[in-house]
């Protein structure tokens, strides 16, 4: 989430990132560890902006997949409108929204969702997902602001509905789904691949067109460290 207003140090803009898992500090970055479905961390991220609102609020965050799409998608959806309910907290008037998405058959109820809070949505697939995923990133430009400003961390418009999903004009208003215009991201006009090496994946989704950087802070304590510990004491025990 990047402020539009200065930090607390005057020096820059003021970004927020959140996560479930600890983060390494970075410069200029104020970093909560704690979950967007909790009011707490709701409440923690917008005292951080101290009343400024930020241009642009991106989101990432997908649930552990079960491999089961209708599940997934939906598990992802309560989670992006999660994000959306903090967003009208801290996005400033014609601020922008980007956030990870699963596609499904059941989606353009979340797009129509959104078009209520800005002037235009789309969806758009980086080069860096699989053909094979699901996964699509929602790209939301021009917050109304206005009466959509501050939205109840739960429960959206509606307080007959729990939870975020209640995001509508009112009690006796239908949503109908809709349909979002897809970008195209980038193009592969005068790619050339290294010698011997077409693609990154295995289902050849992706050209490799640049060479491996190391992120600039590696995961604390990330999740996988349990289940490669288990797997390594595993395969000692058949030994």
């Amino acid at each position: 989430m990047k402020d539009a207003g200065k930090g607390s140090s005057g020096d820059g803009p003021k970004i927020v990132a959140v996560d479930l898992q600890p983060m390494a500090p970075l410069p200029g970055v104020e970093c909560l560890q704690g979950d967007i479905t909790s009011v707490d961390t709701a409440q923690a991220i917008i005292q951080h902006f101290m009343g400024h609102r930020a241009e642009l609020v991106i989101c990432d965050g997908a649930p552990d997949v079960t491999g089961l799409h209708d599940i997934d998608e939906y598990v992802q959806g309560q989670l992006l409108l999660s994000a959306i309910n903090i967003t009208t907290w801290v996005l400033c008037k014609g601020g922008s929204f980007v956030a990870k998405i699963f596609r499904g058959r059941d989606v353009g109820l979340l797009y129509t969702q959104l078009r209520l809070l800005f002037h235009k949505v789309s969806v758009a697939k980086p080069s860096s997902s699989r053909n094979s995923s699901i996964e699509a990133f929602v790209v939301c430009q021009g917050f109304k602001g206005g009466k959509y400003f501050d939205l109840p961390l739960e429960g959206g418009f509606d307080p007959e509905f729990a939870g975020a999903g209640g995001v509508r004009e009112g009690n006796d208003d239908d949503i109908i789904p809709s349909i979002v215009p897809f970008l195209a991201c980038g193009d592969l006009t005068g790619y050339k691949a290294p010698a011997g090496i077409d693609f990154l994946d295995a289902d050849k989704s992706y050209p490799l067109d640049e060479a491996h950087v190391e992120p600039i802070a590696k995961p604390i304590r990330p999740p996988y460290e349990a289940s490669i510990a288990k797997a390594k004491e595993s395969r000692n025990k058949r030994a």
